[in-house]
């Protein structure tokens, strides 16, 4: 279903909570969306701390690959991310949007730390340039890789070439050029 087809009677037909239920834990939909997101930036962050933990050292390469295949773990996290934040962020209170703002932080201070630890060299500008040229680009990323049979038709129909990439595929080249380029 499309986000704005989603209403918290059709979110309690799917899950095995009431509508009564749910309104005790969120005011509206967009509420819930944030709560999912918020956990599935939780499970990211978790993937870049073992990843630092695990690992004394990485190629650029390697670090390119790694926060490819992070990013390859959460396909519903990069879903998210293609919905309207505008209006999730808008209409949800002020506690749920700082549950989310707080995920949200430490998934980012999680990138920060894994080049803190694999790419010493970079200071804190590059570091800086790298995090708000690859967060963006995370936004972006649910649509180019994953195409519906309607949308792939319109292209055709429309004259546009397309050329499937995983996830991994498009976030390891996206990363490593990046990364190249600050080195």
């Amino acid at each position: 279903m499309s986000f704005k087809d989603i209403t918290i009677k059709e979110i309690g037909q799917q899950t095995s909570f009431t509508r009564t239920s749910i309104y005790n834990y969120y005011e509206t939909k967009e509420e819930i969306f944030l709560a999912l997101f918020a956990q599935e930036y939780e499970c990211f962050t978790k993937d870049l701390d073992g990843l630092c933990e695990q690992k004394e050292s990485l190629t650029l390469d390697e670090l390119a690959s790694e926060l490819a295949h992070a990013l390859e773990r959460r396909p519903l996290m990069l879903k998210l991310l293609s919905m309207n934040m505008f209006d999730m962020e808008a209409n949800s209170r002020m506690e749920r949007l700082i549950e989310f703002k707080t995920a949200y932080g430490a998934s980012k201070d999680a990138v920060d730390r894994c080049l803190i630890k694999f790419v010493p060299g970079l200071d804190e500008q590059k570091r800086q340039t790298f995090l708000y040229a690859f967060l963006p680009f995370v936004y972006g990323l649910y649509p180019y890789t994953v195409v519906t049979e309607k949308q792939k038709q319109a292209m055709r129909e429309a004259g546009i070439s397309y050329v499937y990439m995983s996830t991994y595929d498009m976030a390891y080249d996206f990363i490593r050029s990046l990364l190249g380029g600050l080195t």
